[in-house]
């Protein structure tokens, strides 16, 4: 009972008018904040990503290269493919032979201090002398064959083009398992002269640099780097066990393999990833990726400051409409009590509430109604009763006995020729027909639920004659919501198929349309039919008698009804020729009905 009598006092009303008020701009103010700076968040963190993987690549890329010049100026290098070449010689001197190889070691040896990038530099052959820097081991080269190494193969088949391999421990120097981490590139070494394959040369990048370098890369707090290959394998990782294996994701393989974007999404164990991709110089690219709620944690806090910032506008449109309601509620509560007395037959009551202010004008206006109450309360009465008749006249109307039954006869015949598609056709328009024509939803309905009524009704009519009626809808966007009384198109489409298409034997066209006159709406009926004589259009008049179904309870109803429930400057038009007949409706609503009646 309390919570009904808060809902019903116009100060609680006049609370909750201004609170919504306020809170719908504030929503939308709030909402349209918290997308933009989202946006915005986005786009920075999108933008830092992409700028981190873009010197993460460049500074890879730097490191790469001096790899490659490095392998450059060795195979280029004449004087090393000469001592290469001499260490085959069969008459050279043991004497000169250890003198090409401290030359060829020295050489190697100041090419390492000179670049803090390059680790270990090797000279290697398949049989005879191999070279190296620092503290490269004869004896760890002697347990293995060279044509055991895919990296040798691909060397050869390469023909002098370098050959990248993922990060790895050295396995040629070092005392005992002391080994480095590194890069290694690798090519064959020819004579020039006769480009036969003399050698190999292989590069050997810091791999301890190269991790961290990739490891000091931050991409959220989990967030992490790797290095693939063009074949999606992982290159560089700080798990040394991904080392040369594919992207077990398929999602994330995809989108390393597309060269035609830098950064994607993808999902992982359920969880929305972001990823960003740079190519580098050997072909190779870096490729990070993160969750991403973890880049975008600053969303939270702005979600919060939104949720915060939306509550302390409602509080205060609440404090707010409090008291001007009660500023506004307390003349408003003396004339109601005027009103009830009205409202018991006590039409002598008159305000004494006088002011310039709009509740001085209702308190005028309701003075000026008492006098005028007795007036209205006859005219009420009239007016109902010719409502109630035009009411009967729809439900007469709405279903004709004589349709009813040429319809359910159609449909017997139908069924005893075995058209069964037909006849369940009919049938299933014929009830939607009658549950339409029902009127459980009262006297008036949309546009939009009269025009599907017509459209079951020519259902049934073209079964029914076995003719086409093609039905033409041309609604202008917001008049189909207009309402309208129930069966007020119905019965002027009804005659149009009776009177001017079936009587022409063939397929006819009726069209209807709806569009916005003023505050109102202008609804045009036309059909392609025989048209009517003069005589019979002189017959259709508001009131006129006559024993057609249509031009009696029909028409009448569609007159009645306009001049019931629309204003005055409604009207209903009838024009017939050789090329058919065109009814016009201009129907505009009572003042304050909008769009209702």
């Amino acid at each position: 009972m309390i919570k009904k009598h808060l809902i019903k006092k116009f100060s609680t009303k006049v609370i909750l008018a201004i609170c919504i008020g306020i809170l719908i701009p504030t929503s939308f103010i709030s909402v349209f904040y918290f997308i933009s700076s989202s946006n915005i968040v986005k786009e920075n963190v999108r933008e830092s990503s992409l700028q981190t993987a873009v010197q993460a690549a460049e500074s890879l890329s730097f490191t790469f290269s001096v790899g490659s010049d490095m392998s450059d100026l060795l195979y280029s290098n004449k004087q090393l493919q000469n001592i290469v070449k001499m260490d085959e010689d069969p008459q050279l001197t043991r004497m000169d032979k250890e003198k090409n190889n401290d030359e060829l070691k020295a050489f190697l040896n100041s090419q390492i201090f000179s670049s803090s990038f390059v680790r270990i530099l090797y000279i290697l052959k398949d049989e005879g002398t191999s070279w190296g820097s620092g503290t490269f081991s004869p004896v760890k080269l002697g347990r293995y064959h060279l044509d055991d190494f895919d990296w040798i193969q691909e060397s050869k088949k390469k023909d002098g083009e370098l050959v990248w391999r993922g990060l790895q421990y050295d396995l040629f120097s070092g005392a005992g398992e002391n080994t480095e981490l590194v890069l290694p590139v690798t090519r064959v070494m020819k004579d020039f002269n006769t480009m036969r394959n003399i050698a190999y040369i292989q590069v050997n990048l810091d791999g301890k640099t190269i991790l961290n370098k990739i490891e000091q890369l931050k991409l959220g707090k989990t967030g992490h780097f790797f290095v693939v290959n063009d074949k999606g394998q992982i290159m560089i990782d700080s798990n040394m066990d991904k080392i040369n294996k594919t992207v077990d994701n398929p999602d994330l393989y995809k989108n390393i393999r597309n060269k035609n974007t830098d950064e994607f999404e993808f999902k992982n164990n359920d969880e929305l990833y972001y990823g960003v991709k740079q190519p580098l110089t050997n072909g190779w690219s870096l490729v990070g990726i993160v969750p991403i709620e973890e880049i975008t944690g600053e969303l939270t806090r702005l979600q919060q400051i939104t949720i915060f910032t939306s509550i302390l506008f409602t509080l205060f449109a609440m404090v707010f409409g409090f008291f001007a309601a009660n500023k506004v509620t307390k003349p408003i509560t003396a004339l109601t009590e005027q009103m009830r007395q009205v409202g018991k037959g006590n039409f002598k009551v008159r305000s004494e509430f006088y002011s310039n202010d709009e509740i001085g004008l209702m308190s005028a206006q309701f003075n000026q109604m008492t006098k005028q109450v007795d007036q209205l309360m006859e005219q009420v009465i009239e007016e109902q009763s010719l409502k109630t008749e035009a009411e009967l006249r729809a439900i007469k109307h709405r279903i004709n006995p004589h349709f009813l039954f040429n319809t359910l006869s159609t449909i017997r015949w139908l069924v005893q020729f075995k058209q069964t598609d037909k006849a369940n056709k009919a049938l299933s328009a014929l009830s939607r027909l009658l549950e339409a024509s029902m009127g459980k939803n009262g006297t008036f309905i949309t546009l939009h639920q009269e025009l599907e009524i017509i459209e079951r009704f020519l259902v049934i009519l073209q079964i029914r004659y076995d003719q086409t009626f093609d039905l033409q809808l041309i609604i202008e966007t917001g008049t189909e919501r207009f309402v309208i009384p129930r069966m007020l198109i119905q019965p002027i489409v009804e005659n149009a198929v009776f009177h001017g298409l079936v009587p022409t034997g063939k397929s006819g066209t009726i069209s209807i349309k709806a569009s916005t006159l003023n505050n109102g709406v202008k609804i045009e009926v036309h059909d392609n039919g025989i048209g009517m004589q003069k005589d019979r259009l002189d017959q259709i008049r508001p009131k006129g008698e006559t024993k057609n179904s249509f031009l009696g309870i029909g028409l009448n109803h569609v007159y009645d009804s306009v001049r019931l429930y629309f204003s005055p400057a409604s009207t209903v038009t009838i024009k017939s020729g050789d090329h058919g007949t065109l009814v016009t409706l201009e129907l505009f609503p009572k003042d304050g009905g909008g769009q209702h009646v």
